[in-house]
């Protein structure tokens, strides 16, 4: 069971708000290759194991990937439409790609691709993101090895440090800061909305 005092409250949002299509949308934000924040959406695909490590995926050849390489502070704001609620990350991210040695970590890849749709799975063998689109190249459709993950399949697996939950439903609102410190250990503060 994780320790993390904000964990039973996330794992409460997603299940009241399982019904909702966008539950798992997470924006995410980082440092764009310019030195000005570049905000985008990503898909909540789990946790590491069970810990405070969030699960998103990206294509190896995406902008992301250089961003996060470059600086791999990130921030993460997930609102919950459903419960009015809001949690706001920030943490580092790392980057596991076909290059990544750690077993641990290959595996968490090739269990998310194979969670995968099949359209997903096949957005992958798509040229490159953000290069110029030639009309002429055929976007694959036929969907990959649901078992052998493509090389520029990567997964962005994000530690958290800091989170801020904001419940806007009641009045007054409530609002609580989570710190994780030096020594591994928690610390939870109520504070005004």
């Amino acid at each position: 069971m994780p320790d993390e005092p904000w964990r039973a409250s996330l794992d409460h949002a997603l299940e009241r708000n399982r019904l909702s299509p966008s539950h798992r949308f997470v924006q995410l934000a980082t440092i764009g290759l310019d030195g000005r924040p570049a905000v985008r959406t990503v898909v909540f695909r789990g946790f590491l194991g069970d810990s405070r490590e969030l699960i998103f995926t990206t294509d190896a050849r995406s902008a992301k990937r250089t961003e996060l390489e470059r600086v791999p502070d990130a921030a993460l704001c997930w609102y919950f439409a459903e419960t009015r609620e809001q949690f706001r990350f920030s943490g580092v991210v790392r980057l596991v790609d076909v290059s990544t040695a750690e077993a641990r970590f290959q595996e968490a890849r090739r269990d998310v691709w194979r969670g995968l749709s099949n359209e997903t799975r096949a957005s992958f063998a798509w040229p490159t993101p953000g290069a110029p689109r030639v009309r002429e190249v055929a976007f694959p459709t036929t969907p990959p090895d649901p078992d052998r993950p493509l090389d520029d399949f990567a997964l962005m697996i994000f530690s958290i440090r800091e989170v801020d939950h904001l419940e806007l439903d009641g009045d007054p609102q409530r609002r609580w800061r989570y710190v994780l410190h030096d020594h591994g250990r928690w610390s939870t503060r109520e504070v005004n909305p």
